[in-house]
């Protein structure tokens, strides 16, 4: 398959809102690929406290690292974390605006964003920051989806619940006639 034939599909979410099993479970129930968050990956190896610069370079990885798996991918790829996401911690954190993820989120939509609705249990990691927010962070990701007029649906559910709710919203917003 071509890229333009790959329907990219987002997965975003407050932390601990389940985005990273969902991305896995999307990826078998389609026998397709997906994108792990690299966040994850560099500030695990980080050995002090990001900066700002760190931030904007994990986001250029991660679009690094989605243009190599689309070759690989059937259908779909699933991305688990996007330029919204980066935008919304960006702003979050430093209080001010970024030009960089303001034009990626305009010139790179996706075909679908799953917005992961905050229902399960928040789960503590050295990487999570903000415990109880997620109505807050939610909110924030589905304004800018909906600023930007992008096309995405709410995934909830606990369990298989909250695969079967993205299945069905990707079987919708595809293959509805």
């Amino acid at each position: 398959m071509t890229e333009n034939t790959i329907k990219r599909i987002a997965i975003i979410g407050p932390e601990s809102s389940g985005k990273s099993a969902l991305s896995q479970a999307l990826a078998m129930k389609y026998k397709t690929t997906w994108i792990s968050e690299y966040a994850r990956e560099y500030l695990s190896r980080l050995n002090r406290s990001y900066l700002e610069s760190d931030v904007i370079t994990i986001y250029k990885e991660q679009w690094e690292l989605e243009g190599s798996a689309i070759n690989e991918s059937h259908k779909f790829l699933f991305i688990d974390t996007e330029f919204i996401i980066g935008k919304v911690w960006y702003e979050h954190v430093y209080n001010k605006p970024s030009t960089y993820f303001d034009n990626m989120i305009k010139q790179y939509p996706y075909d679908f964003y799953l917005l992961t609705f905050p229902d399960l249990p928040w789960e503590a990691d050295p990487l999570r920051e903000n415990p109880g927010k997620g109505l807050y962070f939610f909110e924030w990701y589905k304004n800018i989806l909906e600023e930007h007029k992008l096309p995405y649906s709410i995934v909830s559910g606990i369990g298989d619940d909250r695969l079967q709710c993205a299945v069905k919203a990707i079987n919708q917003h595809f293959y509805a006639s």
